[in-house]
């Protein structure tokens, strides 16, 4: 059952610790404007100013939580206890029941969905009806610190996965620890490993799972299998079922790990922490030698089904899909906007990632997935923390996520 439509005693208790969290007036005569994002306040803080003084009526509230789960949980919690921000993200986790729900608006032939590009608001359509306004996209790869690796003798990095675990084994043995990624979602490297293997199979093979022509371990099976050879060589800690991403960050910042699954998003803290560090992305290594990126639409700005102030909400859309709004946020995070007014300004470090969104060579099972997406990937990440940690085989993951789709039909 989706957490969405759950009504316990904790929401209740929801409601009342969340009562301030919905929309009213402003203070000096304003209309207070709430908005909830997972982009932090360092980030969204310059643009909301910047709203703010070509709108003056209008006050900006905003709350954040971190992706992926505690910002869809606290999400879904507050549209159930009827207390969400009047504007917050929809993502690729959750779209489906946003839209499916009713708590978003329909969004399509605004004026401001008009530079957007087709495959972002594709991402967050249904029936031809648009309910995101998302005006970036991202491809995340390896990051590797360049010196650490040519201290090991590395001169060019490896694109078979069966080189990149010997280039961690080396590593290992020299006293470095070779790479980390987060566990505490869906690992960055497994979702580009899941996304070669489906373009591998004709590209299709998500539509083919759902269909009930074909099981998830058709297409995840391998994929799980070389993922999880990290941990079974021993050349990943098994604790990074507990390390968050911005931990991961902050080893690979002070130079105890060589290597990280990263995007665009981890690049301005990086600069900014390691100012001097020599590093470089790459496509996740694959069994065949073709490097692969994971990669989606960013989550877009949706407007609450329920808001009492629309017209504040749609002038809010308007700044932030303009051209200034697009490039100020393209300077504050990093990010590889796609709208057509407007050209990033990116990280010399990052031209691989945007090399790989022209290709197409990236995917994200979350957008994949044609519906259920919240349950299956909480499923996943539960699954495959449990075969981290060597309680579970790749197999047992795979027919998990079948159980789990089977039980949402």
């Amino acid at each position: 059952m989706s957490l969405l439509r759950r009504s316990t005693a904790v929401l209740a208790a929801a409601v009342l610790a969340l009562a301030g969290c919905g929309s009213g007036g402003g203070g000096g005569g304003k209309t207070k404007l709430t908005f909830f994002s997972w982009d932090n306040e360092q980030s969204m803080k310059p643009l909301i100013e910047a709203f703010e003084k070509q709108n003056p009526t209008i006050d900006v509230e905003f709350s954040t939580a971190p992706p992926v789960a505690e910002y869809i949980s606290t999400l879904q919690t507050r549209l159930v206890s009827g207390t969400a921000a009047d504007v917050f993200a929809i993502a690729a986790e959750n779209k489906t029941n946003l839209i499916q729900g009713g708590f978003v608006k329909d969004l399509t032939g605004k004026p401001y969905m008009a530079n957007l590009s087709k495959f972002n608001t594709a991402t967050y359509s249904r029936d031809g009806k648009a309910y995101g306004m998302s005006i970036s996209s991202w491809s995340a790869g390896i990051l590797y610190n360049k010196d650490l690796l040519a201290k090991a003798g590395v001169t060019e990095f490896p694109t078979k996965w069966a080189d990149f675990i010997a280039l961690c084994q080396k590593l290992k043995a020299a006293g470095t620890t070779p790479y980390y990624d987060s566990v505490t979602g869906m690992p960055l490297t497994l979702a580009a490993l899941v996304g070669h293997e489906n373009a591998r199979q004709g590209g299709d093979v998500d539509a083919q799972i759902f269909a009930g022509q074909k099981k998830f371990g058709d297409l995840w099976l391998g994929p799980l299998t070389t993922f999880n050879q990290l941990f079974t060589s021993g050349v990943m800690s098994k604790d990074v079922v507990g390390l968050s991403g911005e931990q991961i960050v902050d080893e690979f910042a002070n130079g105890r790990v060589a290597m990280i699954s990263a995007g665009p998003w981890n690049v301005s803290a990086l600069r900014e922490k390691a100012p001097k560090m020599n590093m470089a992305f790459v496509g996740v290594p694959t069994p065949d030698g073709k490097p692969f990126w994971s990669g989606a639409a960013s989550p877009g700005y949706a407007i609450n089904a329920k808001t009492e102030h629309e017209k504040e909400a749609e002038a809010f859309l308007t700044y932030l899909g303009s051209k200034e709004g697009v490039t100020l946020f393209n300077k504050q995070t990093a990010a590889m906007t796609t709208t057509s007014d407007v050209t990033p300004e990116i990280d010399k470090v990052l031209e691989p990632n945007l090399q790989a969104l022209k290709d197409g060579t990236f995917y994200l099972p979350q957008i994949a997935w044609p519906r259920a997406q919240d349950a299956l990937n909480t499923e996943a990440v539960a699954q495959l923390q449990l075969m981290v940690q060597g309680k579970e085989q790749p197999a047992d993951v795979a027919a998990a996520l079948d159980n789990r789709l089977k039980g949402q039909s």
